[in-house]
């Protein structure tokens, strides 16, 4: 990846700066260091540092904690790609044994199984991980605190099933399988489960005087697929273009757009504060954008990788305090300030190369209804279909080959839309998952479920019309009847 930043305007840096200086002094970090991508490559590079003389650059590891599990999560959704198992698949099936079989491995990924947030005393970031030897270690003797699927509950043993369950059905350790399925495919060549020089140590600043306590820097044994991984600036870019476009030496593009994906309950405190969780992944919505990606803290350290897919923006920040700036908004400024600043230029619009006339003649106007809906053709074959204006359900569908279409997104995700034509060939109606729907609202030509009123549509005070239809507006068949009328 190729460092550029001659590629940003000359204020869009300076406010990039700006924006870590502040967290670095305020945060009384040690030193801190952060990276902008765009356009799948690193355009901006800045570090701030209490040592005179000295800034870290792109290649100096630090302590990335929790960002551990979104590599760990990759390494499940390779199995479920290759046929290996089932996300819907309980942890028994694959892993017998731990007392927790019941949980689903999606359910692990997005820590929905109910499991406890941390293993038993002492404090597993602080020890050996040798004082755990055993999952049973891990767990403890009571493992699960919620019933398994109801409620998001972050899980640190949780991520420890799934290594143990990669280890298990790779036959082999979680680190070697990490280094050969993904580490090395994307050249990720400073990322380790040990420190590599250079690197920065971890610190502990005094919350009330400017002084400063050396943090240890443990092998967390079992718990490492949880946090264990040091990593650089520079090759954290390379991974947050990853989980933008995907890579198929790894997961194709649409295993890392479910990752992306909510698939936890939120408690009520997330939905206000626009938080979910995906697989292996920290979404938010913050500031009128969607983030996803991962924040991390080990004792010393603190991490955070931040995507803008829309915005094709990421950031990386790291520092080497316990605690101080608060990286996930720092994060989220960096991409900000880029978004806003130097917004994204689209591509040129370009027609399509071929069109089926067969499809082309299903554009345009639709009715659910009275609801109005608009269904054009997508660039990539597809099509997609919503309100016409203002908010409503709405979905892409991807073309299925056969005149029918699958939705993609939303209410309609899995749906079958096909178009329902009359012997003659003709089109009479759409259907979308046993909804209708017709060229004119309630289209009397068409199979309406519940079939269509035969007086028409017709005024308050005007009585039906057409033939056999002359009679006086009853008040068992006739529109609603002005307030203050009837009884």
């Amino acid at each position: 990846m190729t460092t550029t930043q001659e590629e940003l305007l000359p204020a869009t840096r300076r406010a990039l700066l700006h924006r870590i200086a502040v967290a670095q002094a305020e945060g009384r970090a040690p030193s801190l260091v952060a990276a902008v991508v765009r356009d799948g490559r690193t355009v901006w590079h800045g570090a701030r540092t209490s040592v005179d003389g000295h800034g870290p650059d792109g290649q100096v590891q630090y302590r990335i904690g929790s960002i551990t599990k979104t590599f760990t999560a990759v390494l499940v959704l390779r199995l479920r790609d290759e046929g290996v198992l089932d996300l819907g698949d309980p942890l028994e099936r694959h892993l017998p044994g731990t007392g927790v079989g019941t949980a689903t491995i999606a359910e692990l990924l997005a820590h929905s199984g109910g499991l406890a947030a941390e293993s038993p005393a002492p404090w597993w970031e602080r020890t050996p991980g040798s004082l755990r030897p055993e999952l049973a270690d891990v767990l403890g003797r009571q493992p699960l605190l919620h019933p398994v699927g109801r409620r998001h509950h972050y899980s640190n043993p949780g991520y420890t099933l799934l290594g143990a369950l990669v280890e298990k059905v790779r036959g082999a350790p979680w680190e070697d399988v990490l280094r050969r399925e993904v580490l090395e495919p994307l050249e990720l060549e400073r990322t380790s489960t040990r420190p590599s020089a250079p690197h920065a140590g971890g610190w502990a600043v005094h919350p009330w005087a400017d002084v400063m306590l050396a943090e240890p820097a443990e092998d967390l044994g079992l718990m490492a697929p949880a946090g264990q991984l040091w990593s650089t600036t520079g090759d954290l870019a390379r991974f947050a273009v990853f989980l933008a476009e995907g890579d198929d030496r790894v997961l194709g593009a649409e295993s890392v757009r479910e990752m992306r994906a909510p698939a936890a309950p939120s408690e009520a405190a997330d939905v206000v504060d626009g938080a979910a969780y995906g697989l292996g992944l920290q979404i938010q919505h913050r500031d009128g954008r969607l983030l996803v990606g991962h924040s991390g803290s080990l004792p010393g350290f603190l991490a955070n990788l931040t995507l803008s897919v829309e915005d094709d923006v990421a950031a990386v920040v790291l520092a080497n305090c316990t605690s101080g700036p608060l990286l996930a908004g720092v994060g989220a400024d960096l991409v900000r300030i880029v978004a806003e600043t130097e917004p994204r230029i689209p591509a040129p619009w370009r027609p399509m190369t071929e069109v089926d006339a067969s499809v082309l003649e299903l554009a345009g106007q639709w009715y659910w209804g009275t609801h109005v809906f608009a269904l054009r053709l997508t660039a990539d074959g597809g099509v997609s279909l919503g309100p016409l204006s203002g908010q409503g359900r709405r979905s892409r569908f991807r073309a299925n080959g056969d005149g029918s279409w699958t939705g993609l997104e939303g209410y309609y995700a899995g749906e079958l839309l096909k178009a329902v034509r009359r012997p003659d060939g003709t089109v009479s109606h759409l259907d979308l998952g046993s909804f209708v729907f017709t060229r004119s609202p309630y289209d009397e030509e068409a199979d309406v479920p519940g079939g269509v009123n035969p007086e028409g549509w017709r005024g308050i005070g005007q009585p039906p019309s057409g033939p056999g239809r002359g009679g006086p507006v009853s008040r068992e068949t006739g529109p609603p009847l002005p307030a203050g009328e009837g009884t």
